[in-house]
């Protein structure tokens, strides 16, 4: 089984459309996004549109968050005040250009989804896999690659969670960390599956994720399980020049430009 996982488009209409357009390529078995439709860019309308047109299942980001609920707040980190005032200028102008159509389905997202796999024949193969914008707790929390392994696997034993798929830092990893169950050592994983429309890794192209499980897909061989992360190049520039022809910040583009 072939399952993609997406998150944090941020309005990038040209960026999701590339994206989609590789994954109808890779004979894929199920499509899931993890929020963050909107912000940042001109598209607001236009990705909540193409999600919904695919019938794409789909968790709240806490972008979507605020905008479905008319929040002047979205929930972001912001280090500078310079950052707070760009940020502030992104949440107001998407605020102002959502339908009351898109605001409604960015209401009504769900918070987290959960997949559970089980293999009657070989009940040890069950894998509980757990759908989060930011992580279990809270929909804005930034789980970064040095989380410290305890922390991780405490919050995942919590969650119920043997493969956590998360996004909102825009910065791809995957861990597997080990630990003892009835004498046996498992692994569990956690992958942050990067972003489609605004990255932050220093690589400007869209990204996503695709996991592929088989019949030996287990817990005790970390191996087994497969995940593959997706760089798929689009017209950067197009998106840049769009922002920087609409009321936002023209610092938007450039960061597009630069990741």
């Amino acid at each position: 089984m072939r399952i993609a996982f997406f998150s944090d488009i941020h309005a990038n209409l040209p960026a999701l459309e590339a994206v989609l357009a590789h994954m109808d390529t890779q004979q894929l078995d199920a499509i899931y996004c993890l929020g963050d439709l909107v912000g940042y860019a001109p598209w607001p309308n236009e990705v909540v549109a193409e999600i919904r047109k695919r019938r794409i299942p789909t968790i709240a980001g806490n972008y979507d968050e605020g905008v479905g609920l008319g929040s002047p707040n979205c929930g972001c980190a912001y280090k500078t005040d310079q950052e707070k005032d760009l940020g502030q200028q992104s949440i107001d102008f998407t605020n102002q250009v959502v339908t009351p159509e898109t605001r409604q389905y960015l209401r009504m997202l769900p918070r987290h989804l959960r997949l559970t796999f089980l293999d009657e024949s070989k009940e040890e193969n069950r894998m509980e896999i757990l759908l989060v914008h930011g992580s279990p707790r809270k929909i804005n929390e930034y789980l970064f690659e040095d989380r410290p392994e305890k922390s991780f696997l405490k919050m995942m034993e919590e969650a119920q969670a043997d493969l956590l798929f998360f996004g909102h830092t825009h910065k791809p990893y995957h861990r597997a960390m080990a630990y003892e169950h009835e004498g046996q050592t498992r692994y569990r994983h956690a992958i942050n599956i990067g972003s489609v429309g605004k990255p932050k890794d220093g690589d400007p192209r869209a990204g996503y994720v695709i996991l592929e499980l088989n019949p030996d897909s287990n817990l005790r061989e970390p191996e087994s399980i497969k995940v593959e992360f997706i760089r798929v190049p689009y017209e950067v520039e197009k998106a840049a020049q769009a922002i920087e022809a609409s009321p936002l910040p023209n610092a938007f583009a450039q960061m597009l430009r630069t990741a």
